[in-house]
């Protein structure tokens, strides 16, 4: 059944900002608009934020009124800003809440003065339960829908003073569990006339979903993925990351493979260094044998637990830690992961108010 079936038969409406370009332009044409008239008019509602289209909006003034009055009635999905939180480092943390139930976040990240990154949320909750993550003790509660992650990066663009290049699905939730929408808003964010955010500037994060990555790397997507694996070792890897009980670590690694095999690229392991967790020299011979025929990158990440419990490697720590993966012979970087004053940084996100500079506007 196509999605135009599913919707007739739901017997509902699909929001605008839910619908592919070819779904939209579909749309269109059914009022009795031109091919042009309705690439036009997704240009300008992407633009806009909203089939507002007012006369003088001029990609679509040769659209009647009549016309406009019809698109103006269809149904656009609207979130609203309940928080918006700035930290000094620059990152702002905004919180959502949607209609369909439920509050979220996204960040902005200012990428070298010239940029914003913007990380956005795949789920409310998530069902993973790493034990390092402030969203996986929140637990589950629902898949978002596409227009809800295209919103998330409209909102943030539109009020952003430099412009918005990146997107990456790292936010809260496991991108992979919410496979088709996911994918859905990340084409989206590429079209022509929309949010035109190149496919290799945007970054799915996934914890281990083995299927979904083999899955996407046959479906030939051009988006980056990340795989989040902080340990090698598959009992301890179980212990701070359940998903290894799932989908064990031989699997993930056999669809990590299969990924950089396909798209040339080397695979990007996320790797949370916790002190006298997983920075080990046990924990860099498995590395080392985990890869050994596989090419990666691997980006360290300063662990981030609201409960205090686990902590980051000092300077020093980090530092022998990185000296010894030098075995591996793969880049090693460090992931900055800003704004923890105010629940933004990797881990920490939690649907909360804190810290930081409150900006005005929010809904509150």
């Amino acid at each position: 059944m196509t999605d135009t079936a599913a919707e007739g038969a739901a017997g509902t409406e699909r929001p605008l900002n839910d619908l592919s370009f070819g779904e939209f332009t579909a749309r269109m044409e059914n009022i009795g608009l031109s091919g042009l008239q309705a690439r036009k008019v997704f240009s300008a509602v992407y633009r806009k934020g909203r089939p507002d289209l007012g006369q003088g909006t001029a990609r679509v003034d040769e659209v009647s009124p009549r016309h406009l009055d019809l698109i103006r009635a269809m149904p656009w999905g609207k979130l609203s800003v309940l928080d918006r939180r700035q930290a000094a480092d620059g990152f702002v943390k905004y919180l959502f809440q949607s209609p369909l139930g439920g509050c979220f976040e996204a960040v902005r990240i200012p990428l070298f003065g010239r940029k914003h990154v913007v990380c956005i949320s795949s789920q409310v909750g998530c069902a993973l339960g790493c034990v390092f993550c402030s969203t996986g003790r929140l637990g589950f509660s629902r898949n978002l829908e596409t227009w809800e992650m295209v919103e998330q990066v409209r909102v943030i663009r539109d009020e952003a003073e430099l412009p918005v290049r990146h997107v990456v699905f790292m936010g809260m939730g496991e991108p992979f569990l919410n496979y088709d929408n996911v994918i859905r808003a990340a084409v989206l964010f590429t079209q022509s006339g929309g949010l035109q955010i190149s496919g290799r500037n945007i970054t799915i994060s996934t914890a281990g979903v083995a299927p979904a990555i083999r899955r996407y790397t046959e479906e030939g997507h051009p988006f980056r993925l990340t795989f989040s694996l902080t340990s090698a070792i598959p009992e301890k890897r179980r212990a701070l990351m359940p998903v290894e009980k799932r989908w064990p670590l031989d699997e993930l690694v056999d669809a990590i493979a299969g990924y950089a095999r396909t798209t040339g690229d080397r695979a990007v392991i996320a790797y949370v260094v916790i002190r006298g967790v997983n920075i080990g020299a046990e924990d860099v011979e498995a590395l080392r044998q985990t890869f050994r025929n596989i090419p990666i990158k691997l980006d360290l990440i300063d662990v981030h637990d609201a409960s205090g419990r686990l902590q980051p490697p000092d300077a020093e720590e980090l530092k022998r830690f990185r000296d010894m993966l030098q075995v591996l012979r793969v880049p090693v970087g460090r992931r900055y992961s800003g704004g923890s004053e105010i629940g933004a940084s990797c881990g920490n996100l939690a649907a909360t108010r804190q810290g930081g500079v409150a900006l005005n506007g929010a809904e509150q």
